[in-house]
């Protein structure tokens, strides 16, 4: 089972900029820091295979500051929390980055990848989970992710639209694995939806019967996709 979590970063942004009297902003990423990797902890502990941060404000960060530095602090905030983990733990730990899902809308789906995956990619953890399918141009993407992806790290690339009606095919998933494998190696290479189904309580835009459907098919089309890759 893959757990997913509140990045550090998101967090953060809960502190006021006028500051809290007895509580500076010193202690208060202390403290986060220290909740988050409990949390982590937790979710291993527990039997998670992974565990998810999504970290879906990295692209929109892009859009409130151009110049990447807020981008920066967030990933150096993040790095801070796995610090205090091993280095099995983190190869256990995964980055999820999207333009956003909820009510059938993104929020950032304008920004160009080529301003987030170098920085993204910098996190120190073993799996990265990122929306493809409904990107405009997937393959300039796919191809940025090949020339920046670390030996040790594995990239999940989303062959599902979670907020598009039409239900993707089995045979329409196994055709991009196929076209991400021509950018990514095989052994790093792996599957996910672009983001959450209906993520929120008060979003009831994606029934569960289209929800189980994608999911169904992806798992097909990943079959397909091995079978037609490694029998080649």
């Amino acid at each position: 089972m893959k757990q997913a979590i509140i990045s550090p970063s998101m967090m953060s942004l809960v502190y006021p900029k006028k500051g809290l009297k007895n509580y500076s902003k010193i202690e208060f990423i202390q403290d986060l820091i220290h909740e988050h990797v409990k949390e982590i902890k937790g979710c291993l502990d527990m039997g998670a295979a992974k565990v998810q941060i999504d970290f879906t404000e990295a692209r929109f960060s892009l859009k409130l500051d151009p110049s990447g530095e807020l981008l920066r602090d967030f990933v150096d905030l993040i790095n801070l929390g796995l610090e205090n983990l091993t280095e099995e733990e983190r190869k256990k730990i995964g980055i999820h980055t999207c333009p956003g899902a909820d009510l059938d809308r993104t929020h950032s789906a304008d920004i160009d990848y080529k301003y987030l995956l170098p920085s993204l990619m910098e996190i120190n953890v073993g799996n990265f989970y990122v929306a493809m399918s409904s990107e405009k141009e997937p393959e300039k993407a796919l191809r940025l992710i090949g020339k920046v992806l670390k030996p040790s790290q594995i990239v999940f690339v989303g062959v599902v639209n979670p907020i598009d009606r039409h239900i993707e095919s089995p045979e329409m998933i196994r055709d991009r694995i196929i076209h991400a494998s021509k950018f990514i190696p095989l052994n790093q290479l792996g599957t996910t939806d672009d983001c959450g189904f209906s993520p929120f309580t008060d979003d009831l835009s994606t029934s569960r019967s289209v929800a189980y459907s994608k999911i169904k098919n992806r798992i097909e089309g990943t079959k397909l996709a091995e079978h037609s890759l490694y029998n080649s």
